[in-house]
């Protein structure tokens, strides 16, 4: 990697529905190994960037790069098709809800994708699942089905997952919003274990505490564009803009 190329790149992103614009012209980069955490109201855009990383919300305009090659390139649909399944194969993403498979176990929830995309062996995809779901305090729940386990499980379950495909960034969009309080702590704990690891992540989050004790940077976002940015300590006790000092005045009083 050169000296100007950054781990991910996002280039004048914007999008539109119609004549609504919910990204407008947002340009920012985060290093290999940086946890950075995107809060904001709601519909201010946050989980329309996130999903526009792996392709999931095309950009109406603009380009996303990941360690060097872009994920949004204009190709014919089959070489298409082929480059964005490369491409998050190497992103893994993590929902506000589960989405596990309700039919599957544990088990084959986690080792479908390596076995389908990766073309690996069972064995190896059964290894793997033990790995990662041990990694994230699953493992003694690797037969159970979704309808068998808490929130807070499937959450984590949903985070082996795809961490099993061995991603290079993992992006996380509200992981715990849905979670009753008591179960949030046992996900966040799962995200603090890879933030040690240095594991580059981008989240979407409404938990001030988690991002200011985990996060490296913290971008505030509304209305379609990135209001300000920096490291949390500057942007939770002296943010420079009265948006951002308004929003989390509002956030703390709903807080209480």
């Amino acid at each position: 990697m050169t000296d100007t190329q950054h781990f991910v790149e996002i280039r004048h992103a914007q999008k539109a529905y119609g004549d609504l614009e919910v990204l407008k012209d947002i340009s920012l980069n985060v290093e290999r190994g940086q946890i950075v955490a995107i809060i904001g109201p709601s519909g201010s855009g946050k989980s329309t960037l996130l999903r526009a990383i792996n392709d999931l919300d095309a950009l109406t305009s603009g380009e996303i790069w990941l360690d060097g090659v872009q994920v949004n390139k204009t190709l014919p649909h089959r070489q298409y098709e082929k480059h964005i399944n490369q491409m998050r194969q190497q992103i893994g993403m993590v929902f506000q809800h589960f989405n596990l498979f309700p039919h599957l176990n544990v088990r084959d929830n986690v080792t479908m994708a390596p076995k389908l995309l990766k073309g690996i062996s069972k064995a190896e995809a059964d290894t793997l699942a033990e790995e990662q779901l041990a990694h994230v305090g699953m493992l003694e729940r690797i037969d159970f089905y979704p309808s068998q386990l808490s929130g807070g499980q499937k959450q984590r379950v949903a985070i082996a997952r795809a961490l099993a495909m061995k991603p290079k960034l993992m992006l996380f969009d509200e992981a715990t919003s849905a979670l009753d309080p008591e179960l949030v702590e046992e996900v966040n704990l799962v995200m603090k274990k890879l933030a040690e690891e240095d594991m580059t992540m981008i989240i979407v989050t409404h938990e001030m505490d988690f991002a200011a004790s985990v996060c490296d940077r913290v971008l505030f976002m509304d209305q379609g564009v990135v209001v300000e940015e920096g490291p949390p300590e500057k942007i939770f006790r002296n943010p420079d803009k009265d948006r951002t000092r308004e929003f989390l005045r509002k956030h703390l009083e709903g807080a209480k």
